[in-house]
């Protein structure tokens, strides 16, 4: 295992065959292409409510766009999906239909605004249509076969990775990075920021995204629930807001 200085951090590069030992290529081109911003589930048009706080002013930086998003991952909707992900990944492969249920029904009614359910469940059942066509899988049947209600985007991408095989860590970081750069190009438009600062708040986001996704591995569903206050009534006043480019 080699090192660079980063200014005053060490970083640790990972020596060749470091990453096979925990991905093969085909999960990883899996997971980058369901990920990427051009899989077609409409994740551009999307906000989680950011569209009504840059015109509350609430973001109107860099530095207060990473702050909002600091919160709503680390824990407001962000670690709520995160934690959904990872029950419905271990119902996927411990074969427990009624928890894949459970979940799935859980996360169409958890979303604290209409406009929220909306972008969870429209993302949803865009990735499962267009990974059924595409990347069909057992898992993605059986899901439609015990939940006949619309799907919340966390469990859709859960239960394609479990059924092919992605174990739930990479798969559920892989999630959160996609989650957490979507919203930064929300930002990055709306503010607006330069690429260069939304790369920046990214990259800022890193430790936040690593501590949630491991929190949520470790967090039982009875204790799903969400402190981002400030971000869920956003999502509920951008609804009524005057001129919007965003669907929530």
């Amino acid at each position: 295992m080699g090192t660079i200085m980063d200014r005053d951090r060490k970083v640790r590069l990972p020596e060749t065959g470091d990453l096979d030992a925990h991905m093969d290529f085909p999960a990883l081109y899996r997971l980058m292409a369901w990920l990427s911003p051009a899989y077609p589930i409409g994740a551009f048009s999307y906000s989680s409510g950011i569209e009504w706080a840059v015109e509350a002013g609430d973001i109107k930086s860099a530095d207060t766009l990473l702050r909002w998003l600091a919160v709503v991952v680390g824990e407001g909707g962000g670690f709520c999906d995160a934690m959904l992900f990872a029950h419905a990944h271990r119902a996927v492969a411990a074969n427990d239909d009624e928890a894949l249920r459970a979940v799935a029904e859980l996360a169409a009614a958890f979303a604290p605004s209409k406009e929220r359910h909306l972008e969870t469940t429209a993302q949803g059942n865009a990735f499962v249509e267009a990974t059924r066509a595409a990347w069909g899988c057992d898992a993605i049947e059986r899901l439609k076969q015990v939940w006949d209600g619309a799907v919340a985007y966390p469990v859709a991408v859960a239960v394609a990775a479990s059924g092919h095989g992605i174990a739930v860590e990479p798969a559920l970081a892989a999630y959160l990075q996609a989650v957490a750069a979507n919203l930064v190009s929300a930002g990055v438009r709306l503010i607006p920021l330069g690429q260069s600062d939304g790369q920046r708040v990214l990259a800022a986001l890193e430790p936040v995204v690593t501590a949630t996704a491991q929190r949520a591995l470790t967090t039982a569903l009875n204790d799903i629930g969400s402190a981002a206050v400030r971000a869920d009534l956003a999502s509920a006043r951008h609804e009524t807001q005057y001129t919007r480019l965003f669907r929530s």
